[in-house]
C-alpha cells in the first residue's frame, strides 16, 4: 500500500501534540488533525485557565489576613473583569507552545477539521483520505454531565463555559467534591463568592483521607460549605438556580457548575467499523498504548485509564519513540504523581496508604513527618500539613503530601519509587536550609534512624572508642 504521511496523529491536545511533534523531529512525514482549538483541554478550558483563576484568588486571600507578621493590608476590591483578562491573558501567553505555526515549522502537515477513520492505514479529513502505517487517536475527553432530572433545562457551568464569565457569582453551587470542584470551591470563595459543595462520596477520593480532611477543614474555615448527598434534580433559570439532594435538602444559588468527572471524547470516530475495542472508561489499550488494531495507538484521555496532563504528555513520548525508532515502550505508572492545587495543596505520588495495606499488608511501614516540624514552615507562619511515606522494606513506594507546595514536593520521590535514587541517599543528602524540602530528607533518614543506630553500629562505636581511649 502506497502511503501519504509516516503517521496521523487525531488531536492536538498534550497527547497528540507530544506524539506528532516528537515524530516530525525525527524527520516523519506527520499529519495533526485537530478540529477544534489547538492546545486541547489543559490549554483552553483546564489547567491554565484554572490555575490563573487559583493565582488571582490567592492574591485575594492574603488581603483578607489585614495584619499578620506586622504587616498591615488593605481590603481587596476585586474587579472580576479583571480576573477574566488574567486568565486569558494566561492562555494567550502559552498559547504559542501549541500553536499550528509551531508544528508546521517541526515539519507536520496541520489539518483542522474533523476525522474518522475509513480502515486500519486510512483517514478521512477535509474531504479527502490521507493514510499511513500508523494512526494515533489523542481526542481527549469532555465533561461528564450526569442524568440529573432538568439539567438540560438550566444552564450550567462545566470547566469549558466556567472560564468565559466576565462577572464573579453571586452563590456557586459545585456538584462534584473532586479536583475540579475543590479547586474551583476555594478559587470562587476567595473572590467573594459564596460557595457551596455537593458530594455524595469522599471529596478528593483518591487521596490519603487524612490529608483530605486538613484541606477540607481549611476551606470550611475560609466559608466553603460543604453538603453530603446525590443532586438528584435541578430547577430554575438564570441567576436563580436550584439544586434538589436526596437527603431532603435543596441548596439555592446563582450558578451551577457540574464537576463530576469527565468520558472519553471519541464519538463519531467510527472505531467499532474499524474492529476498535471500547469500554466504559474510553478505548480499551495495551500498556503499549495500542488498541485492538495494533497499528492504531490511543493515548491520553480518550482511552481507559489515568487522566491527567503529564501522563498525556508521556503516553505521547512513549508512542512518537515506538514509531519513530521501532522500539516497544510500556507504561510504568508506579510511581505516577498528581496534586491538587487547593491551599494547602494534596499532593500524591506512588501508591496511597490504603493501597498499599491492600497489596502489601502488614509488609509496609509508613513514615510521618509533619510541618510542624519543619522550619521553614514555622518560619512563614504556615505549618499545616505533612508528608506520609510509605515503604516497603526501605524501598518506597509511595508518598500522600499535604502543605504549602506540597506538589513541589514530589520529584524526589519519583526518583526514589522507581529506584534511581535511594531512601538512604536522601536521608544523608545535603539539602539547603530552610527548606520545606526537608521533610523528605526526614521521612527518608526516619526509615534508616533504627539500623543507623542499632545494635550493632553501636557495639561498633563503642569498640572504636575503646580503641582510641586504649591507644590515646
Amino acid at each position: 500500500m502506497k502511503f501519504t504521511h509516516d503517521a496521523i496523529v487525531i488531536g492536538g491536545g498534550a497527547a497528540g501534540l507530544t506524539a506528532a511533534g516528537g515524530c516530525a523531529l525525527f524527520g516523519l512525514k506527520v499529519a495533526l488533525i485537530e478540529a477544534g482549538e489547538m492546545g486541547g483541554e489543559c490549554l483552553n478550558h483546564g489547567c491554565v485557565p484554572s490555575k490563573a483563576l487559583i493565582t488571582a484568588s490567592r492574591r485575594a486571600a492574603e488581603a483578607r489576613e489585614p495584619t499578620r507578621f506586622g504587616v498591615t493590608l488593605a481590603a481587596p476590591q476585586i474587579d472580576y473583569s479583571g480576573v477574566h483578562m488574567h486568565i486569558h491573558d494566561a492562555i494567550a501567553a502559552i498559547a504559542p507552545h501549541d500553536s499550528q505555526e509551531r508544528f508546521e515549522e517541526m515539519g507536520c502537515e496541520v489539518i483542522r477539521d474533523h476525522a474518522r477513520l475509513v480502515d486500519k492505514h486510512r483517514v478521512e479529513v477535509g474531504g479527502r483520505q490521507i493514510s499511513a502505517p500508523r494512526i494515533v487517536l489523542a481526542t481527549g475527553s469532555k465533561p461528564l454531565v450526569p442524568p440529573i432530572e432538568g439539567i438540560e433545562s438550566v444552564p450550567y457551568l462545566t470547566n469549558e463555559n466556567l472560564f468565559d464569565l466576565t462577572e464573579r457569582p453571586g452563590h456557586l453551587v459545585i456538584v462534584g467534591g473532586g479536583v475540579i470542584g475543590m479547586e474551583m470551591a476555594q478559587a470562587f470563595r476567595r473572590l467573594g463568592s459564596e460557595v457551596t459543595v455537593i458530594e455524595p462520596e469522599a471529596l478528593l477520593a483518591r487521596d490519603d483521607r487524612e490529608n483530605v480532611a486538613v484541606v477540607v477543614e481549611a476551606m470550611k474555615a475560609e466559608g466553603v460549605r460543604f453538603v453530603t448527598g446525590l443532586a438528584k434534580g435541578v430547577s430554575g433559570g438564570p441567576g436563580a438556580i436550584s439544586v434538589a439532594i436526596d437527603n431532603g435538602e435543596s441548596v439555592d444559588g446563582t450558578h451551577l457548575l457540574v464537576a463530576v468527572g469527565r468520558k472519553a471524547n471519541i464519538d463519531g470516530l467510527n472505531l467499532e467499523a474499524v474492529g476498535i475495542e471500547t469500554g466504559r472508561d474510553g478505548i480499551v489499550v495495551d500498556d503499549r498504548r495500542r488498541t485492538s488494531v495494533t497499528n492504531i495507538y490511543a493515548i491520553g484521555d480518550c482511552r481507559a485509564g489515568p487522566r491527567l496532563t503529564h501522563v498525556s504528555g508521556y503516553e505521547g513520548s512513549n508512542v512518537a519513540l515506538e514509531i519513530t525508532l521501532g522500539l516497544p515502550a510500556k507504561v510504568d505508572y508506579s510511581a505516577l504523581p498528581w496534586c491538587t492545587f487547593t491551599e494547602p495543596e494534596v499532593a500524591q505520588i506512588g501508591l496511597t496508604e490504603k493501597d498499599a495495606r491492600a497489596k502489601h499488608g502488614d509488609a509496609i511501614r509508613v513514615v510521618t513527618e509533619t510541618f510542624h516540624d519543619n522550619e521553614r514552615a514555622l518560619a512563614e507562619g504556615n505549618d499545616a500539613g505533612r508528608a506520609k511515606v510509605i515503604f516497603k522494606g526501605k524501598k518506597v513506594i509511595g508518598a500522600s503530601l499535604v502543605g504549602r507546595n506540597a506538589g513541589e514536593l514530589l520529584l524526589p520521590y519519583s526518583q526514589l519509587i522507581t529506584g534511581k535514587a535511594s531512601s538512604f541517599a536522601m536521608g544523608s543528602a545535603i539539602i539547603a536550609y530552610p527548606t520545606r524540602s526537608e521533610i523528605t530528607k526526614a521521612a527518608a533518614f526516619a526509615a534508616w534512624e533504627p539500623t543507623v543506630f542499632g545494635k550493632w553500629p553501636k557495639k561498633w562505636a563503642r569498640f572504636v572508642s575503646n580503641m582510641r581511649k586504649r591507644f590515646a
